[in-house]
């Protein structure tokens, strides 16, 4: 069994967009597409089962590579609370789990995100390698949400998406 440990990843946006819109952008294949893991001209496909123990997935293309995302859906409440499973199985075997919080602020809605990501280690590593890994993995994963953030920004304040 492999040995790991975990950190927790929080982030929070303010969108001038509902909240159905920031939902509907987490869970409708059309615009899942356009942000999440991929991007419209790059990305091979887009699943969303929005139920719980339904799945959802996205292959984006890259440089003639495959990237794969997926994930299986754990709590959902439309349009404020979405919780599902995250993994790329090309990289590692680990399963993160997502929170997203979607809260209308007058006019606009605040999300809140949180990652619980799996951090694989060697055995022979000392508490300072797994600190270090710790600290690298939220790092990376908190520049990567950033950019999709920004995506997420751009697609739901200046587009009519669907909120399916």
């Amino acid at each position: 069994m492999a040995i790991t440990s975990t950190v927790t990843l929080n982030m929070a946006r303010r969108f001038n967009a509902k909240s159905e819109t920031v939902f509907a952008a987490w869970t409708n294949p059309e615009t899942m597409k356009k942000w999440l893991f991929t991007q419209e001209s790059t990305n091979k496909v887009a699943k969303s089962d929005l139920r719980i123990g339904g799945t959802w997935e996205i292959v984006d293309h890259r440089e003639g590579v495959d990237y794969r995302a997926t994930g299986e859906y754990v709590d959902i409440i439309k349009p404020n609370k979405l919780v599902f499973t995250f993994k790329m199985p090309q990289f590692s075997d680990t399963e993160d789990v997502i929170r997203v919080f979607i809260s209308p602020v007058q006019e606009m809605c605040e999300m809140t995100f949180s990652q619980e990501i799996v951090v694989p280690h060697e055995e022979i590593w000392t508490e300072e390698d797994i600190e270090r890994a710790k600290v690298e993995y939220s790092t990376q994963s908190e520049e990567g949400w950033g950019q999709m953030f920004e995506g997420l920004k751009q697609l739901v304040e200046t587009s009519s998406t669907h909120t399916d």
